[in-house]
């Protein structure tokens, strides 16, 4: 895949993603059922979201993906090794947090929210897209141009 098409890719994934992370911010300040997400006692957005691991430090997880996506979708929109070594490393911690966060979800709660589902996604493909793009950088470019 050509690097131009990594970008787009990795664009549409941090948009996506920053949109599910909206969504489950506003989940997790509303106070009535969310219709598109309160499915059945197993898929519940509401109850993950609105859970006492909702919060980092009384910061709600949803801002800090939010933040996250948009400090990525910046980093996407240069195109240097260096700053693709960063997106690498930014990813790979937002997915070691959604990773952790899934965890919670299926051994505590034992409840799944399909947009942390959907957000856990985003992040799995933005990291194996920068993964991507930074070996085609070092398969491309000297190591003079880092």
């Amino acid at each position: 895949m050509k690097r131009n098409g990594i970008r787009y890719l990795s664009f549409g994934c941090c948009t996506i993603g920053a949109v599910l992370s909206g969504l489950s911010l506003h989940s997790h300040y509303g106070t009535s059922a969310t219709e598109y997400c309160d499915l059945n006692t197993m898929f519940n957005c509401d109850l993950v979201n609105r859970s006492v691991y909702s919060q980092f430090f009384g910061v709600p997880v949803a801002l800090i993906g939010l933040l996250g996506y948009f400090l990525l979708f910046a980093l996407t929109a240069h195109d240097s090794r260096f700053v693709t070594v960063l997106r690498l490393a930014a990813s790979t911690v937002g997915l070691a947090f959604a990773l952790y966060l899934a965890y919670i979800e299926t051994s505590i709660l034992a409840v799944w929210c399909l947009l942390c589902i959907g957000s856990l996604i985003m992040i799995s493909a933005i990291t194996v897209l920068t993964g991507i793009a930074l070996w085609q950088t070092w398969k491309t470019e000297p190591e003079t141009n880092a």
